[in-house]
């Protein structure tokens, strides 16, 4: 890489991406979900970790596309962890997806793209707590005036 960073850089570029994860990571531990706090930090953390390593392998021959790829890869193994079939019922695909997201936050961060990272950061809270208000009133309101009606179990099973 023709353009060395600095420690301090290093420094800010994975406190960042950790952060971004905190922030995240902190909503659903809030909302008592598996991966939680810690789990989003990690995410990031290694995510941004990866970037600025492929950053550093940049040169002659040397695809840093790659390493990303793994990453994204990686992640997506991680989200799919969390996602539980039970009796019909699929759970966990809003941690996995945050999982995901907060992968592509810290290697935003990792890159040093701090605007893509806050913006990214920014539409995931608002998600997370703006859109479930929403989903919460809807569907509260089509409940109480009997438009969907949950489905009952009567015990059979095939």
């Amino acid at each position: 890489m023709d353009q060395t960073i600095s420690v301090v850089e290093i420094v800010l570029r994975l406190l960042a991406a950790v952060v971004c994860g905190g922030i995240v990571g902190w909503e659903r531990e809030t909302k008592g979900r598996p991966a939680g706090l810690r789990t989003h930090m990690m995410v990031a953390l290694g995510a941004g970790s990866f970037t600025l390593a492929a950053l550093d392998m940049a040169g002659p021959g040397a695809d840093p596309v790659r390493i990303l790829q793994g990453v994204v890869t990686g992640i997506g193994f991680l989200g799919a962890g969390s996602i539980m079939q039970s009796r019909g019922e699929v759970q966990g695909m809003t941690t996995a997806a945050g999982i995901w997201v907060v992968g592509a936050i810290g290697a935003a961060c990792g890159s040093g793209d701090y605007i893509m990272a806050a913006v990214t950061l920014a539409f995931a809270f608002t998600i997370l707590f703006g859109v479930k208000k929403i989903e919460d009133r809807a569907f509260q309101k089509e409940h109480a005036e009997g438009l969907i009606t949950p489905a009952k179990d009567d015990g059979d099973r095939d």
